[in-house]
């Protein structure tokens, strides 16, 4: 297998270099040359299987020959044991045809666990056998930093360092972060917004000498192993509520798209995807670019489904690739001048490609607690804020054949204020995560300045 970017001034290079670079030295990011896929046959035979398993195969596709299969399975078993429920995603049915998959059994509660858990163990096998020290740096808007402390925390081959807007996001998001005692494990509040630090994040790559320095990857979802390795629970859901013989929908929170993403590769894999309905909440660039063709970067507003509050979805451009043809020079034009301006227009051709799958729907916050409270009064499901955005879209988007799953990508718990508001239900912590607020938090404050942030980079990894 071999991953090009999309924006085509890079080389190809093979799955491990593309998980190990996350970012392509141009500034596009890594797709595959050629989708693998499985025949219906294949997908049927994933029904009744452990998700490891699954998870091994769906992997492996994109991995070639580069991992000795029997490694990655060795690989997935042992990431998956992590999870508290033994199905690891499961679905819990909300009415007729309406079911959800429940994402967050993971050791940070939240749906990037699924991910970064077999991620950690991928570089962990790849450079242990390099006798290589990498140094990971992240943004995120909640849950990404959380997930990926837990899963390299005292990992040798690795430092990570996570990059968290100050404020905004939830205590118990931040906490899963800046409680990690571990040396390689360093955390800084940024004063601004998610999409300064995932801008801070793309300048570090575009930074030569910074990333020969330390070594530098990522682990955000524009690390390609991160989309293939979501993938994995849009086919177990789907076979479980009768693929490969009837298509299924999916609802989808999504901000940085990611999660949606990896449900179009499942597609592209073979898996009949009916429909994929972006939820998005007042941050709604990717709704509305659906919805009218333009994709135009607002000022990012404080929600209560934080994760989501983003007004520049990295992977868009992997999807405008495929959408213009695998045409990587309109694409470097398009997002180049996205990052100057703020602004793309898709082309009539290139959308109605998109539509084909893809429908977005904005959500109000009000509508966002509306749905909470009716999930927990029909169904006796406390749900997140961020799973509260897709059961409200889900009620808006009525041409959605079924059957469809909802995406659950956070435990209630990691939002008990907001939740507690708004239902006078206050969820709980599950057992091993219940001292989270006694323990002792270590972080530093830093200015959203990309010069500031690298800096730091170096001294950590120095240090």
């Amino acid at each position: 297998m071999r991953y090009v970017s999309t924006r085509g001034q890079s080389p190809s290079v093979g799955f491990v270099d593309a998980v190990l670079a996350g970012l392509a030295p141009d500034g596009g990011l890594y797709i595959p040359e050629i989708w693998p896929t499985f025949t219906a046959d294949q997908i049927a035979g994933f029904a009744g299987r452990p998700y490891h398993e699954v998870a091994a195969a769906v992997i492996g596709a994109f991995a070639g020959d580069e991992i000795p299969a029997a490694d990655l399975t060795a690989m997935c078993r042992e990431a998956y044991a992590a999870f508290k429920h033994a199905a690891v995603t499961p679905l819990v049915q909300l009415a007729p045809e309406v079911f959800m998959a429940e994402l967050f059994h993971g050791p940070s509660l939240a749906f990037k666990d699924v991910a970064m858990q077999i991620l950690a163990r991928l570089y962990d096998y790849v450079l242990g056998r390099q006798n290589r020290v990498q140094t990971i740096l992240c943004a995120t808007s909640g849950d990404t930093g959380g997930a990926a402390v837990e899963a390299f925390r005292g990992r040798k081959n690795v430092r990570v360092i996570a990059l968290f807007p100050d404020g905004r996001i939830s205590e118990v998001q931040r906490r899963f972060m800046t409680t990690a005692t571990d040396a390689n494990v360093g955390c800084v509040a940024v004063s601004g917004t998610f999409d300064d630090c995932q801008a801070i994040v793309k300048q570090a790559f575009q930074d030569q000498a910074l990333r020969q320095a330390v070594d530098l990857s990522g682990v955000n979802s524009i690390n390609f192993a991160r989309i293939a390795a979501q993938a994995v629970y849009y086919f177990t859901s789907a076979v479980a509520l009768g693929a490969p013989g009837r298509a299924v929908s999916f609802c989808v929170p999504s901000g940085n798209f990611g999660d949606a993403f990896a449900g179009y590769v499942a597609s592209r894999m073979g898996l009949p995807v009916a429909r994929i309905v972006v939820a998005t909440n007042s941050n709604d660039i990717l709704a509305n670019a659906f919805e009218t063709g333009r994709y135009s970067r607002g000022e990012v507003k404080a929600t209560i489904s934080p994760a989501m509050d983003i007004q520049s979805a990295s992977n868009f451009e992997r999807l405008y690739f495929e959408a213009v043809g695998r045409d990587a020079q309109a694409t470097a034009r398009a997002f180049e001048g996205f990052g100057a301006g703020g602004a793309i227009d898709v082309p009539a051709d290139a959308l109605a490609r998109m539509r084909q799958m893809f429908r977005g729907v904005g959500v109000s916050e009000s509508d966002t607690e509306k749905a909470i409270v009716a999930a927990l009064e029909t169904t006796g499901e406390l749900i997140d804020p961020h799973t509260a955005v897709a059961v409200s879209a889900l009620g808006r988007a009525t041409d959605t054949p079924g059957p469809i799953v909802v995406l659950s990508t956070a435990h209630a718990a990691k939002f008990p204020e907001d939740v507690a508001r708004v239902c006078g239900v206050t969820p709980q912590l599950p057992r091993g995560a219940a001292d989270l607020a006694d323990r002792p938090e270590r972080f530093e404050r830093l200015p959203a300045e990309a010069e500031t942030i690298k800096a730091y980079v170096r001294a950590f990894a120095a240090a």
